[in-house]
């Protein structure tokens, strides 16, 4: 009996070393976290009809219910403090035709925490047979921590009314309120060649903003876009948007961990997009460049491209410009060419290439390693990034044979599959 005992024992902690070992690499989690609350074909979802208009300005405290289908009219700024609380199951619909926006304004709140068996949805109001992405504007958060423009404060290029469109200042620990458990489906409007809206705009947020869970889908540009700011995301899902899934900018001081992007080569951009676009600035003529540059701690990170095609539209799954930190560990990077795009003006020294790290990664089926710009440069940058201390694993496997469980006709699982040797690292 002892024995059975003491075998049962070392089974079972057997079997939880070698989850554990599957785990260290992309996404995490004993069980898929993804189950119930994401959609991957929200065209198939027949939402109601909505009840009641939001439209103009909150000034006051709100509060949305369940009971309750919304139509997000217009861009409707969240103002004078006030907090937007929505409750779990609540349905937004964004307006079509006048591009439905919600702007949290600087010092406003919104307290959108679904669950996981009811998340809140913010989605087109068109028929499900007639949603595209950019059907309606998406969501923007203003706060008040840092970000290196010139002055510490700036606007957003959106058309947004200039008396309320402002963000930046000096603290980091702002709190914009909570988005949990929240699809954003069809957002990103675009209002000109040059001016286009994202899924999730955040702009000067800080860190005890709670963002966690949000899965946005099919957006026209980005889906998450951080302007400066100071943030800790996690649990982020980013699926088949045009342009990047996440863009970071102004000196944004950002962990962003367990998260997936899910890229499909014919949703994509003619300027680029990459699941991680990073930057400190547009212009260094209008950035104070005495105030911290962009920073990226990017942790067991899911970056898939679902199918392969010999027209040119994969592309790097990183972009990294100049004078900006990134470091992405424990992560998993399949399908993309190459792995990893530098600026070319990053050079090859210590002192540049210090700043941009990657630890214990797979890089499957990618069509080249970390490359610059500047083809010169990639001599340099294989010799640095080759040291085994950085153990990037570089392999050629199926999606299928990577993945529990990577078809989104089902209920996908991006976690390694576990019983993939070469995935755990037997």
């Amino acid at each position: 009996m002892k024995t059975k005992i003491q075998i049962a024992i070392i089974t079972l902690f057997s079997s939880l070393f070698l989850h554990a070992q599957q785990q260290s690499k992309g996404i995490i989690g004993t069980n898929n976290w993804m189950n119930n609350w994401t959609n991957f074909k929200p065209a198939a979802n027949e939402y109601n009809e909505a009840t009641n208009i939001i439209a103009g300005t909150i000034d006051k405290d709100t509060r949305l219910t369940k009971r309750n289908t919304y139509q997000l009219v217009g861009v409707v700024y969240v103002t004078n403090n006030a907090v937007l609380t929505i409750e779990p199951g609540t349905v937004i619909r964004g307006d079509d035709k006048t591009c439905g926006t919600l702007v949290i304004t600087n010092g406003a709140k919104i307290l959108a925490e679904g669950l996981e068996t009811d998340p809140i949805i913010f989605t087109s109001n068109k028929e499900k047979t007639e949603r595209k992405p950019g059907d309606w504007g998406g969501i923007i958060v203003l706060g008040k921590a840092p970000i290196n423009c010139l002055g510490g404060v700036h606007t957003l290029p959106f058309d947004l009314d200039p008396l309320l469109n402002h963000y930046g200042g000096q603290d980091a620990e702002d709190n914009s309120g909570i988005l949990k458990y929240v699809r954003i489906e069809y957002a990103g409007r675009k209002l000109s060649a040059l001016k286009e809206l994202n899924g999730l705009s955040l702009a000067g947020v800080g860190r005890k903003t709670l963002l966690t869970n949000i899965q946005i889908s099919f957006s026209n540009d980005d889906s998450f876009e951080s302007y400066g700011g100071d943030l800790n995301m996690s649990n982020l899902v980013s699926y088949r948007t045009t342009d990047d899934d996440f863009d970071f900018t102004q000196g944004v001081q950002c962990n962003i961990s367990n998260s997936v992007a899910i890229r499909h080569p014919f949703s994509s951009d003619i300027s680029g997009s990459r699941c991680f676009e990073v930057d400190s600035y547009e212009k260094v003529a209008t950035t104070d460049m005495t105030k911290k540059m962009t920073l990226i701690n990017a942790s067991n990170i899911t970056l898939i491209n679902l199918e392969e095609n010999n027209q040119g539209l994969v592309r790097e799954s990183v972009y990294v410009r100049e004078n900006t930190f990134f470091n992405l560990s424990n992560s998993v990077v399949s399908g993309f060419t190459p792995f990893v795009l530098l600026e070319g003006n990053i050079g090859s020294g210590d002192a540049n290439l210090a700043k941009i790290t990657f630890k214990n990664i797979i890089a499957n089926n990618c069509v080249g390693e970390i490359t610059s710009e500047s083809s010169s440069n990639d001599a340099s940058l294989k010799n640095w990034y080759s040291n085994s201390n950085f153990g990037i694993q570089y392999t050629n496997m199926k999606n299928s044979e990577l993945f529990t469980m990577p078809s989104i006709k089902g209920n996908p699982d991006f976690r390694l599959n576990v019983n993939n040797t070469i995935a755990i690292g037997n």
